[in-house]
């Protein structure tokens, strides 16, 4: 019968990406066969706004993501029975944490001293960045924890517990979130849901596993994550998530640059940067503008370029790249990434290969009913989570 009756196998879920341009909400059937299966999506922007400001950024934030949980609650599809939220950066921080210990005679590795180590781990990483949120005076709490790997005696175990060993060496995956916008997401799904019973998670952890089960023969790559105010950059090395990083420079930034130096609105701008893009400029616009996009070019890359070398740490970067973008702006940053000489002729065996994960690439993964919106978040999002419910393991 496997892990679920009939009906958890149709168990009705809601899921919420909150990313920095824009918010989105789906409601999906868990299905035993990992492929979940879609009936209602929908997106709301947040406001654009013409320099970043944390309170002005939060509130309206707050009023996109409110926007899409009444629609979810009032979609005639019924109340979800789990309901979680997916974070893109800036909401959250991350970190892969090492664990060891060693004794010079043999103990039990089991459920209290794993718990007992993690929890104490946790702690460690709150205090290391309480300063970060400090200024602000908000808190923070750890919304998320993997488990990514358990040595024991020097060899890799899948099912560590209750073995025996001398040395233990457990990596983790540690996601934190600001109180601030944590508390503001809880009241909302209580307003429209009745239910404070949340599960968090990041964006990262759920690209990752999605983009690691999709392609088995490939254990090495980078993810990279435009978002509109954030680039995140994660490598992958024997299928294992080593590092990340981020720059505050993403798709807003390009927009915003070209609104100050026109002197025009962020709509005039975007209006201007698509004509362009897409080779439809009149002569004298494109001569004025051409100057303005090849310098944000050039500093995007250059971000792009020192982030990479800081990720190296000396060693080689993988040359495959799974890329998370709004659709509209794939060509666009492709063409800057197929410029880039630094990292391809010094730190990686070949050049870039770009893989955008979009709703073509995968339409096998997950089902829609009706005219649901093929939304690439929500997909990935979707897909990790029926994964986590599945099975109701660790990645």
């Amino acid at each position: 019968m496997g892990l679920f009756s009939s009906s958890k196998r149709e168990e009705l879920v809601a899921v919420f990406n909150v990313g920095s341009s824009s918010i989105s909400g789906a409601l999906f059937f868990m299905q035993a066969s990992g492929i979940p299966r879609i009936i209602f999506s929908t997106r709301q922007p947040i406001a654009f706004l013409d320099k970043i400001n944390v309170k002005s950024f939060l509130s309206e934030t707050v009023k996109a993501f409110n926007k899409v949980a009444s629609q979810i609650a009032t979609s005639s599809f019924g109340a979800p029975e789990k309901i979680f939220c997916v974070f893109s950066s800036p909401w959250y921080v991350s970190q892969n944490r090492v664990i060891k210990m060693e004794k010079n005679t043999s103990f039990v590795f089991n459920t209290k001293l794993a718990d007992f180590l993690i929890e104490k781990e946790i702690k460690l990483f709150e205090e290391e960045y309480l300063t970060k949120y400090k200024n602000s005076g908000n808190k923070v709490r750890a919304i998320e924890l993997k488990n990514t790997k358990t040595v024991l005696n020097g060899y890799e175990v899948l099912n560590p517990r209750n073995q025996k060993t001398k040395n233990l060496e457990m990596t983790l995956f540690i996601s934190i979130c600001g109180e601030d916008i944590l508390s503001k997401v809880e009241e909302i799904i209580f307003k429209h849901f009745h239910t404070r019973e949340i599960k968090f998670s990041s964006f990262l952890m759920a690209s990752f596993t999605v983009v690691r089960d999709m392609y088995v023969k490939q254990d090495n790559f980078l993810l990279v994550d435009i978002g509109g105010e954030v680039t995140d950059i994660s490598m992958i090395k024997k299928n294992s998530l080593c590092e990340s990083i981020s720059y505050p420079i993403g798709r807003n930034f390009i927009i915003r640059n070209i609104a100050s130096k026109l002197n025009c609105s962020l709509d005039e701008a975007k209006s201007v940067f698509f004509l362009y893009k897409d080779g439809h400029a009149e002569k004298n616009i494109k001569q004025k503008i051409e100057p303005i996009i090849n310098t944000l070019k050039t500093e995007w890359l250059t971000k792009f370029q020192s982030s990479l070398s800081n990720l190296s740490n000396d060693i080689s970067i993988p040359a495959t790249i799974f890329i998370t973008i709004e659709k509209e702006y794939a060509d666009f940053f492709a063409g800057i990434i197929k410029t880039e000489q630094f990292n391809q002729y010094t730190l990686t065996e070949s050049k870039f290969q770009m893989v955008f994960l979009n709703a073509e690439i995968l339409h096998n993964v997950a089902i829609f009913e009706n005219d649901t919106i093929r939304d690439t978040f929500l997909i990935m999002d979707a897909v990790y989570i029926n994964r986590f419910l599945n099975k109701n393991s660790n990645v």
